[in-house]
């Protein structure tokens, strides 16, 4: 591993990040005059989708995804060696687009589960795995050598931005990572992170100006998006061992709904609160700035161009920039410091051309454009689920905008408290909304009324037709009247049922998820469970 920690220390040298960061503060200026100038301006609306999951063996535990996997076109590693990723090109929103979304996923999914077969195993679409690996839970994320000083944890992919970052994060926090949780307190490696998955959908803006307005809106709809997709109630099932069965209802009490945001945000948290709801922006140069003044964890450690100042390339997750989440290769570092800009919102400069209506590259469209990469949502149980969710965020957001909705008026702090309130009640949240005569609600069915309302104006103001969008929509909307409106509500029931019938809370998690996955794979949208 010495060429590892060799590039691991490149990484972690201050003399290196010094100038990177003067790099990244030079890319930035040109960025923004490129910005100014029209170069980042779009033909159209366009969306994209990266999708990530585990693998799980013949018996349901965790497994190590084979490299091979990441043959696959569409298909790329990430932190843990038991993540996949999966990634779709972006499309003009139209009917075709959004359907072609999907045709894409079901492909690429299809592709990974048959080469997993051929060793039993499967890709699971979940939000966090609960049947731990054999060796138990805090063994598999904890397991690791120090080597000339620097920690390389046994089941992370060993790449060098990634054992760069651990190593920065737990020197930031002496060695361990506080998690506060139920049944684990702290963790030893932001391995820990790897618990817990995610789906980003993409929203590719003509106008670059325009994305503060967009992304203010994003904040304000956070909240109630993930009180209907919430989906990581549990931690793995062996962590509860000890629990004795008159403590479950302090469990199901004390743990969130949505337990991948705060292992997500405590898991990088090197002490500086990166990982958090961003505040409103006034203009897209203030967005640029804030990128290029975060703090900067390590540079990347495969650098070029004079005095070794550049940006990586692709060996990091979605959160550091990787291969499903492109960015613009005339700005390497200033995309490899974006990376680190772990906002739940956030822009993204660059990617490719999308596909037009009829499935081919836009005439004379350039790769330089502008995007939104919307982050709290967790992994869905389905692909019709997720085609679902992506059509409902790029819906709501341009139908804000089109109806001149008085959303954004709904102050920052509340929209915060909605989205944490999501995130510790799922459906049952309390979640502020503002209606369109500009009275804040906090009643659940009118917010989902206007939500899905705004939603299909949305979709038909960028030329999508009813019969497409109710294709895509209507999953998701079946919630509001299913047995459980979020997928965690019903794992939560699931575990409630079981208990009271006398199973340990580990047994019960694991009973659970064996249903679960087996559902996943029948295909049928959540809703329809």
């Amino acid at each position: 591993m010495t060429e590892t920690t060799d590039a691991v220390r490149a990484a972690l040298d201050p003399d290196r990040r010094a100038a990177f960061e003067r790099r990244v503060d030079r890319e930035a200026e040109s960025l923004r005059n490129d910005v100014a100038a029209g170069a980042f301006d779009a033909p159209d609306f366009a969306v994209g989708l990266e999708l990530e999951g585990y693998v799980v063996d013949a018996d349901g535990r965790l497994a190590a995804a084979p490299e091979s996997l990441f043959e696959i076109d569409g298909c790329s590693r990430e932190l843990g060696v038991h993540n996949a990723e999966m990634h779709t090109a972006p499309d003009v929103v139209s009917d075709a687009g959004l359907r072609r979304q999907y045709d894409e996923l079901r492909g690429i999914y299809d592709d990974v589960q048959r080469h997993l077969g051929e060793s039993d195993r499967r890709f699971v679409l979940d939000a966090m795995w609960t049947v731990p690996p054999e060796s138990g839970t805090r063994q598999y994320l904890s397991a690791g050598t120090e080597t000339d000083g620097i920690f390389l944890a046994d089941n992370m992919r060993p790449v060098p931005r990634y054992v760069a970052l651990d190593q920065k994060i737990r020197a930031a926090n002496g060695g361990r990572t506080e998690l506060g949780l139920p049944g684990y307190d702290d963790a030893r490696s932001m391995l820990v992170e790897s618990l817990a998955t995610s789906m980003q959908p993409h929203l590719q803006l003509p106008d670059p100006t325009d994305i503060p307005r967009y992304l203010n809106v994003a904040t304000r709809t956070m909240g109630p998006i993930l009180s209907l997709t919430a989906n990581s109630p549990f931690l793995p099932a062996d962590i509860y061992d000890d629990e004795p069965l008159s403590g479950v209802d302090e469990v199901f009490a004390q743990t969130p709904h949505e337990l991948r945001i705060p292992i997500f945000e405590r898991s990088v948290d090197d002490g500086t609160n990166k990982c958090r709801v961003p505040r409103d922006a006034a203009s897209i140069g203030e967005l640029i700035d804030r990128i290029a003044e975060d703090p900067t964890l390590v540079a990347p450690p495969d650098l070029g161009g004079d005095s070794n100042e550049a940006g990586d390339g692709d060996e990091t997750r979605d959160d550091s920039g990787g291969k499903g989440d492109p960015g613009s290769e005339r700005y390497p570092a200033f995309g490899a410091k974006r990376g680190t800009y772990w906002r739940w919102v956030r822009p993204v400069f660059g990617g490719e051309i999308p596909r037009g209506a009829d499935g081919g590259p836009i005439p004379g469209a350039s790769e330089e454009s502008v995007r939104i990469e919307y982050r709290p949502l967790p992994t869905q149980p389905t692909l019709r689920d997720t085609v679902g969710v992506q059509a409902l965020v790029a819906g709501v957001l341009r139908g804000v905008d089109v109806a001149d909705h008085p959303l954004a008026t709904l102050s920052w702090e509340d929209a915060r408290a909605s989205f944490y309130a999501a995130v510790d009640d799922g459906p049952d949240a309390d979640v502020r909304w503002v209606t369109q005569d500009g009275e804040q609600t906090g009643e659940t069915e009118a917010i989902y009324d206007d939500l899905f309302g705004l939603a299909r104006r949305g979709l038909d103001a960028l030329g999508v037709g009813a019969d497409a969008t109710e294709w895509a929509l209507g999953p998701i909307e079946a919630r509001r009247d299913a047995a459980h409106t979020s997928p965690s509500a019903w794992k939560r029931a699931r575990v409630r049922e079981a208990v009271d019938d006398g199973a340990s809370l580990p047994a019960a998690i694991s009973e659970m998820q064996g249903e679960y996955v087996e559902r996943v794979a029948g295909g049928a949208p959540f809703a329809q469970w």
